[in-house]
């Protein structure tokens, strides 16, 4: 095995990706250390990278019989996209000062790098993006034939193809500028944090922080995927690295496989809403709001701690009441082992870069550059501390940038796609008729548009990655719920926890499949310990548009507020749905936790004071007489 790994290893196609993908890494290093390119230009150069990337990471008819004829396809094709985005960056002045018209070549190099680059989406993620950016050009072109309120004048292929290609609000557009920049800068971030041994240091630290408790393996899962989300932006990856892990080790604890599998799913999917990286679409969602990165992030800490306070107490609950083991202490890491100068620094230190930039003013590209650039000093330094050759620690760092180049593919793909998506909805004036027919539907009462809108936001994300639904969603529907007066910083994480929540939300949810299927279990009894363990963050949402001090919005007795109701409401719903009675009657008692849930979300300090005394009361009983263990489900 170890033989023929080496040989795949040495394979020209994997020497060309790590080329390809060390160069990307430099690439976005470079530009956010000293200023990107003309807008147009740095669009053109990620463009054609991460497309000759996709090519070579997810080969047509791989492993079949015309895998030649595949390759051959795509060496056309990557020649393709290189001549499409060359002749903008040959033409980038032309085409900001005079917005030309497109010409018989314009046109054909603006749908055939479409049409490759759906296809690299539809191999990498599946078919359902593309077509919905096929239906809205096709909107675009033959709006005329549509009657109602739903049709418009319509537009012709060439003026279609010049705001595709020949402009900045098509392929080159906003989302394509937030890939090429920002996100970058933080993927490439995060895998140099996670390749140069924090993925093994938070694991540690999350099996010494929960593995002894009841229901100690599935508590790892939830700290250790909440640490690995922080940093990794997928919730898929996340399931697969950190549920090979947990998900055999609550298998050997005699966990339901379903349940383990359910664990590990909800547990990775709130990596997509916890600062800083956020699934990418923190970055997005700056721009859609128009409000600094960082005050996204920050708004986004309250409910991304209580999103795993809700997991965490769902977990404890079902593990008293089902007798869920516990982790042996044998089977811990040594805290003197887990918490060392060495393992730390590193990790420490790259936060304090961020910190350094933020208060310093620095962009935010250069602001990660800086915690970069001091993660990657520290762990060399540490590294020829203990001795380590030079090679390695730069074989580390080179094979960590490259991975970081890897990650970016996916998620700049879709992002670039999705800005396709975004101009025709822009040119046709989709998202108003859309606007208009939730108000019309909801009778402008804003809880009705809440609650369709949540059911919108979680069909419509099914089968996409998080950056994808969010942009999706949050640029058809989003302007309804603003246009009623709502903060549009709430609206915007309203739509984006739901198209969060919809990895895992049957019946198409991937990441619950990713589980599963390393749990070796029906997908379908995963899915519903999925839902039952993530039903706090289901209801979350709707408490921002009530406690909008949960997001920061507003005084400091509005955020202590926020966060002590919003503590309440977290934890009296995980009781209720992890089946704790309040005394022995579980049928008759365990309703009784709507009563502090509702005070919880009472926007006013005596309801939520008397909501957390009754609360602490309530678990006191419950802890004395209803945590009878009952066989596992």
């Amino acid at each position: 095995m170890a033989d023929s790994n080496e040989k795949a290893a040495l394979s020209p196609r994997a020497l060309f990706i790590n080329c390809v993908a060390v160069f990307i890494g430099a690439f976005m290093f470079w530009t956010s250390a000293f200023g990107a390119l003309e807008s147009l230009v740095q669009r053109s150069v990620f463009l054609a990278l991460v497309s000759v990337m996709g090519l070579a990471l997810f080969p047509l008819w791989g492993k079949t019989r015309f895998a030649r004829l595949g390759l051959a396809i795509d060496i056309v094709s990557g020649l393709f996209m290189l001549a499409a985005c060359g002749y903008i960056v040959a033409n980038f002045s032309h085409i900001m000062d005079t917005s030309p018209f497109a010409e018989t070549v314009d046109v054909v190099l603006c749908y055939g790098s479409l049409l490759v680059l759906m296809e690299i989406s539809r191999r990498a993620v599946s078919w359902l993006f593309p077509v919905l950016v096929i239906v809205a050009v096709a909107y675009a072109m033959l709006g005329s034939y549509i009657p109602g309120s739903f049709g418009h004048r319509g537009f012709g292929y060439d003026y279609v193809a010049e705001v595709i290609y020949l402009s900045d609000k098509g392929l080159f557009g906003m989302l394509t500028g937030v890939a090429s920049t920002v996100l970058a800068i933080f993927i490439l971030f995060g895998a140099v944090l996670l390749h140069t041994g924090a993925g093994k240091t938070f694991f540690d630290l999350a099996a010494r922080g929960g593995g002894a408790s009841p229901g100690g393996a599935a508590k790892i899962a939830t700290i250790a995927s909440g640490l690995f989300g922080m940093v990794s932006g997928s919730s898929v990856a996340n399931v697969a690295t950190t549920g090979n892990f947990t998900i055999p080790l609550m298998k050997r604890l005699k966990y339901p496989p379903a349940l383990a599998g359910g664990v590990e799913a909800v547990a990775s999917t709130g990596g997509q809403i916890a600062p800083p990286i956020m699934g990418t679409a923190a970055f997005v969602m700056a721009e859609f709001v128009g409000i600094n990165y960082w005050m996204i992030a920050l708004s986004a800490i309250i409910p991304a701690l209580l999103f795993y306070l809700g997991v965490y107490c769902t977990i404890h609950v079902m593990a008293r009441r089902h007798d869920l083991g516990r982790v042996d202490e044998s089977e811990l890491p040594d805290w003197r082992e887990a918490v060392t100068v060495d393992r730390l620094a590193p990790i420490l230190g790259a936060f304090a870069g961020f910190g350094y930039g933020i208060i310093q003013g620095y962009s935010v590209p250069l602001t990660a550059v800086y915690g970069l650039m001091v993660l990657a000093f520290l762990y060399a330094a540490i590294a020829l501390k203990n001795r380590e050759k030079p090679r390695t620690i730069a074989a580390n760092l080179v094979k960590a940038l490259a991975e970081g180049g890897k990650g970016l593919v996916v998620v700049g793909i879709l992002l670039v796609v999705a800005q396709v998506f975004v101009a025709m909805l822009n040119l046709t004036g989709l998202g108003v008729a859309v606007s208009n027919a939730i108000l019309n539907l909801g009778g402008n009462n804003a809880g009705l548009i809440l609650f369709i809108m949540a059911g919108v936001c979680l069909l419509a994300g099914m089968g996409l990655p998080t950056s994808a639904a969010y942009v999706l969603v949050a640029a058809v529907f989003a302007p309804s719920l603003i246009q009623l007066g709502l903060d549009p910083l709430m609206v915007h994480f309203f739509v984006l926890y739901y198209a969060t929540l919809s990895v895992i939300t049957p019946p198409v949810c991937v990441g619950v499949f990713v589980a599963a299927a390393i749990a070796e279990t029906s997908w379908a009894r995963t899915a519903m310990y999925a839902v039952r363990l993530g039903a706090t963050a289901y209801v979350l949402p709707l408490t921002f548009v009530l406690l909008p001090g949960l997001l920061w919005r507003g005084s400091a007795a509005d955020i202590c507020l926020a966060l002590l109701s919003g503590v309440v409401f977290t934890i009296g719903t995980a009781y209720m749905f992890g089946g704790c009675p309040v005394f022995g009657n579980r049928r008759a008692t365990l309703p009784l936790w709507l009563i502090p849930i509702a005070l919880g979300i009472m926007p006013n300090w005596a309801a939520s004071l008397a909501g957390a005394a009754l609360l602490v009361i309530m678990i006191q009983c419950a802890n004395r007489t209803a945590f009878v263990p009952v066989p596992q489900p």
